[in-house]
């Protein structure tokens, strides 16, 4: 006798009430298992665009909105900050490293940074073609940006005052494609890279060095060259700073923050407190999932026991045709455990699928959908478990069936 046809032949007879379990579970594990991969990615993301960045040095305002805007490139920036002051700052003790950063404009949505070649070495960004910027108006595209513009090595663009497609353009300043990165599954894929000069220049701050070579100065820490008049004037957006020693991370926020006009912000504790800001709404959704699995295995127990009161006769013939006690009760329990086992599959596929599509509908972000996390294995678990709970007492009702009083009610 074929236990698992029998049971399969079963769930296809009552098809509505089959339905509505399945439903409930897969919805209920779709719920568990998105949530799971989305904070994943979440904090995948977080962590390879925050690497070997320890404090972010900016205009003062809101320290995530810093973060945001000059770690993830997300939101708008703080505001700029005096040249002078933050060379000042880069002679602390405290400090390793210093990448400066100059934003503001952009083409075509995808963001221009000034910097310099510390700034995409940080995420390890190697030449596909092309050379690194060298001269003003030169620029390095992010892989992202080469494909979605379709531009290559050569190409000519002006860019907009703003991050919007909307903002003003920069007729009198093209700039030139030089170089085009290596996909980096970083938030460098998504840049426009020049100097910070080519920025200057652009917002008509450049002053015409050709016959006054004595009066350039070059601040080591930065990595930028001004003249003695521009030294006053010239502004950048914020700069990445990576510790000398731990002690750093004790010291140099509080005294930035407290001595200076400038604003300094822990990458580290800034996505920490945003975790814990929307870490509510993740408890909440997890919750409504697993109450939607629970209320599934209720369903998937009420249907078995309403089935069995219609079957008892079938299953009196059933053992009367020669089956045990034992099979009625695995024909009981295997017919829980396949819409379980279903339910849950079917939730995890939809929930990997929706990452998929969630992820390619995104701009610089890079879909890891089919990939397994470990915490899904407990969901499965979970899903086994409740079917065995919803179906044993039905199982076992039918397993205690008494043939010749069923027989004989007919």
């Amino acid at each position: 006798m074929n236990i698992l046809y029998l049971s399969c032949k079963s769930i296809i007879a009552k098809p509505l009430s089959s339905l509505l379990s399945w439903l409930l579970l897969t919805f209920g594990v779709t719920i568990v298992v998105l949530i799971l991969l989305i904070s994943d990615q979440l904090k995948n993301e977080i962590t390879k665009n925050s690497t070997g960045i320890d404090l972010v040095i900016g205009a003062k305002g809101s320290p995530l909105q810093l973060i945001l805007a000059n770690v993830f490139h997300v939101d708008f920036p703080t505001g700029n900050i005096d040249l002078k002051e933050a060379a000042k700052v880069t002679k602390s003790r405290y400090i390793g490293s210093v990448i400066p950063m100059s934003l503001g404009d952009s083409y075509q949505n995808s963001r221009i940074v000034g910097t310099t070649r510390a700034y995409p070495e940080l995420y390890g960004g190697e030449l596909s073609t092309g050379e690194w910027f060298a001269d003003h108006m030169q620029v390095v595209l992010g892989a992202e940006v080469a494909q979605k513009l379709s531009m290559k090595v050569g190409a000519q663009f002006q860019s907009q005052h703003g991050l919007s497609e909307d903002g003003e353009a920069h007729e009198a300043h093209p700039f030139v494609v030089v170089g085009i990165l290596k996909p980096t599954n970083t938030v460098l894929d998504k840049l426009i890279l020049t100097s910070i000069q080519s920025i200057w220049e652009v917002h008509g701050h450049e002053e015409d060095h050709e016959n006054q070579p004595d009066s350039l100065i070059t601040i080591d820490h930065l990595g930028v060259t001004v003249t003695f008049e521009q030294f006053d004037s010239e502004q950048i957006t914020s700069m990445l700073v990576k510790y000398r020693s731990p002690m750093g991370a004790v010291m140099l926020p509080r005294t930035i923050n407290a001595e200076s006009s400038l604003q300094a912000a822990s990458p580290a504790f800034e996505t920490a407190r945003l975790f814990n800001i929307i870490g509510v709404g993740v408890k909440i959704l997890n919750l409504l999932g697993l109450l939607i699995i629970v209320i599934s295995a209720v369903s998937v127990f009420i249907a078995l026991l309403n089935s069995l009161k219609d079957r008892k006769y079938d299953i009196a013939i059933m053992r009367s045709m020669g089956a045990t006690q034992m099979q009625i009760f695995n024909h009981i329990l295997i017919e829980g455990l396949l819409i379980t086992f279903v339910g849950g599959v079917s939730g995890l596929t939809i929930a990997h699928g929706m990452v998929y599509l969630l992820a390619t509908s995104l701009d610089g972000v890079n879909p890891e959908a089919f990939y397994f996390l470990n915490e899904e294995w407990f969901v499965l678990l979970g899903c086994f478990i409740i079917g065995l709970f919803a179906s044993v007492i039905p199982a076992v009702m039918a397993f205690k069936t008494d043939i010749s009083k069923t027989l004989s009610k007919g």
